[in-house]
């Protein structure tokens, strides 16, 4: 039986003392969910914040949003694996379609060159997922669809393309402790949700990858959906066979409605 997990990405929000506030009001809603890995990614700010009270640790684990491959260096603006386990860190999001920079909704200073800076492609994700197998962090490796590869029909081949491009070199003992997220990316930050039958069924052809490349394990290996994850409609989604679980944005940034989500995690 595959173990829920509820992660809240809170992406360019919160202060360091903001952090410890709702982290605060998270942790007694989790730990009435022992059955449920409840994982919190504040920015790189905030992660010290974040980790800071005592009441937290046991109900509420660590993430982080993004790192680098390497451990030391010149690499101006980038945060090591090292960095992270020192700080308390448990997870770590790799290949966010918004680093990658395939957005939901553009804003309008987002050109081309602009999209450009962020420049997350396949090949990093493999090198950022293989180094956080070095350090005994889980990744939690992130694939979608644009909107426009969907009306193409395209969808199944790109996030197969994507899982088996990211995660090559991966060994099935590693694939044990991999994180999946299905995150359409036209349904992030726009209030459009994937139909939890169609959203099951993607989650069902990257279970079906995931056997291809790593055998009997993928069966053990937990999907996690997000893009426009609620209150309202979590129940819905992770009551389905093969989502184990939500990456939440926006509504991990209010402590009601997350709450409300890590309780409508099936008890299996």
């Amino acid at each position: 039986m595959r173990r829920p997990i509820i992660a809240g990405n809170w992406k360019m929000n919160k202060t360091a003392a903001e952090a410890r506030v709702l982290i605060q009001q998270i942790a007694p809603a989790a730990a009435t969910r022992p059955d449920v890995d409840v994982v919190v990614c504040p920015p790189f700010t905030a992660l010290h914040a974040a980790a800071y009270p005592d009441v937290a640790r046991a109900a509420v684990q660590l993430g982080a949003q993004d790192m680098f491959w390497k451990d030391t260096g010149a690499y101006t603006g980038e945060v090591a694996p090292g960095m992270l386990l020192k700080l308390g860190c448990r997870y770590v999001i790799i290949g966010h379609s918004e680093r990658r920079g395939r957005f939901g909704v553009l804003e309008p200073d987002f050109t081309p060159e602009v999209l450009s800076v962020f420049g997350e492609t396949d090949a990093t994700v493999q090198l950022k997922t293989h180094a956080a197998f070095r350090h005994g962090l889980t990744p939690i490796v992130c694939c979608g669809e644009t909107l426009g590869e969907r009306r193409a029909g395209r969808t199944d081949a790109v996030v197969t393309q994507q899982l088996e491009h990211g995660l090559e070199g991966v060994s099935a003992d590693q694939a044990r402790n991999l994180v999946i997220a299905y995150e359409p990316v036209w349904a992030i930050g726009t209030g459009e949700v994937c139909d939890p039958e169609e959203a099951n069924r993607v989650c069902g052809v990257i279970r079906g990858a995931l056997g291809r490349q790593f055998g009997d394990v993928a069966a053990s290996i937990r999907i996690q959906y997000g893009g426009s994850v609620k209150a309202t409609n979590a129940a819905a989604i992770l009551s389905r066979e093969e989502i184990d679980g939500a990456l939440v944005g926006g509504a991990s940034l209010v402590a009601e409605e997350f709450n409300q989500i890590v309780a409508a995690a099936p008890r299996r």
